[in-house]
């Protein structure tokens, strides 16, 4: 298992660029729309990992719930869930949800989705997924931004049944549930939390 991205949820997408791009000091890029699930994004390139604003967008045309718990997000922008890569997604815990299909122009990916959309223990167990083969991932087509992600801090009051990845950076620690992501950036270091 591999820390891939990490997720901020925004009740619009402007309002989470404005906060990333405020607490960090850098610009972000526009990403694009996720048809199924009625959300777009935009990307912040972090050299081995990325950084995803996603929100609901006022524009789609969707028939069921959204992904990353949105369809109850409420409040200012917040880190909001963790997403790593697996290369076996069969072996998810049920928490997780199943794995869905999904592609938008070269990338295509299976990623798990509770049927609710809802984010297992509150976002703080990772969402899990896994690239298609031939994908070239968006780190190596995003623009560096400088930032550098050197700590991963997931709090939850049941923080044993959370998934451990071997990436040194992420600490999973038993406490009232939130992050804290130290990024180090052209600026210096900054913090997102959730």
């Amino acid at each position: 298992m591999r820390l891939d991205h990490l997720a901020v949820a925004a009740e619009t997408l402007a309002e989470g660029v404005a906060f990333v791009e405020e607490a960090l000091g850098v610009s972000m890029v526009p990403g694009g729309k996720h048809a199924r699930f009625g959300t777009h994004n935009a990307l912040l390139g972090m050299g081995d990992l990325y950084l995803e604003v996603i929100a609901l967008d006022p524009d789609a045309k969707r028939t069921g719930p959204s992904w990353f718990g949105l369809d109850q997000f409420t409040g200012g922008p917040r880190l909001a869930n963790w997403i790593c890569e697996v290369g076996d997604l069969k072996w998810a815990p049920p928490e997780c949800g199943p794995a869905v299909d999904l592609e938008r122009g070269d990338l295509h990916w299976q990623i798990t989705v509770p049927e609710d959309g809802s984010l297992p223990f509150d976002g703080a167990l990772p969402t899990l997924m896994r690239w298609g083969d031939g994908v070239t991932h968006p780190t190596k087509s995003l623009p560096d931004s400088g930032c550098r992600l050197r700590r991963f801090r997931v709090f939850h009051p049941d923080a044993a049944a959370i998934a451990a990845t071997p990436d040194p950076r992420v600490h999973v620690t038993a406490g009232p549930k939130g992050f804290d992501a130290v990024i180090e950036t052209p600026a210096g270091t900054r913090h997102l939390r959730g």
